[in-house]
């Protein structure tokens, strides 16, 4: 059994300089304002968008994002319903093939709910876990040693198999979703995911998420 942590990788293709003149064009339809762009304009165009709330303009961005974490986390995520996924298959894929190591892989549960596993309380609850996730793998390769097929074996995968999500979402919803995930009230895993993501898209596309982080 592989144990790793969760990352996300960005997808999209459009650069951010792209992404603000395009939208800037658009959002001045609005104001019959296109005889303002000029060098420079397109931010404080669109931050002043974003502050007065007029996010509707912001939904013709996109960016695509693959998102490596447990099973568990994208049962939440795909509750967000204005966005496309595409996600890896537990009936399409068999673990005990060699290009998966003939092992099955699962998240971290220590970094997600921040154990400290020199504290003995922490370290007993870690240990327990580590054992379920590899009796799981036991029995799944047992079933597929007996004839099963993925989709019969993938029954006793646990929520912390490793598992890749591609999730293409307008800017408004990744706002939208970033507030709500990673809240403190959010699943701890579930914020960790969200907070990688934040700090990505602070750091390629700072107009339309730096409030975000400077919120976080």
């Amino acid at each position: 059994m592989i144990i790793t942590q969760p990352s996300i990788e960005i997808m999209s293709t459009e650069t951010y300089d792209e992404m603000l003149h395009r939208i800037e064009k658009i959002g001045r339809v609005c104001y019959k304002s296109e005889d303002k762009i000029e060098e420079g304009s397109a931010e404080k165009f669109l931050a002043g968008i974003i502050r007065r709330g007029h996010e509707s303009v912001i939904e013709h961005g996109v960016i695509t994002v693959k998102v490596i974490c447990d099973r568990g986390v994208t049962h939440e995520i795909v509750r967000h319903r204005i966005a496309s996924y595409s996600q890896e298959s537990t009936r399409y894929c068999n673990y005990s093939n060699d290009k998966f190591g003939n092992q099955i892989t699962c998240i971290d549960i220590a970094t997600g709910f921040a154990y400290d596993l020199d504290k003995e309380e922490d370290r007993k609850k870690y240990e327990v876990w580590q054992k379920a996730m590899e009796a799981a793998e036991q029995y799944y390769f047992q079933l597929l040693e007996l004839g099963a097929k993925p989709e019969e074996a993938r029954s006793i995968l646990p929520n912390s198999l490793k598992t890749e999500l591609v999730m293409t979402m307008n800017l408004r919803e990744w706002r939208h979703f970033i507030r709500l995930r990673s809240s403190r009230r959010a699943h701890p895993q579930m914020r960790q995911v969200a907070e990688l993501i934040l700090d990505e898209f602070a750091a390629e596309y700072p107009i339309f998420f730096r409030d975000l982080a400077e919120e976080a």
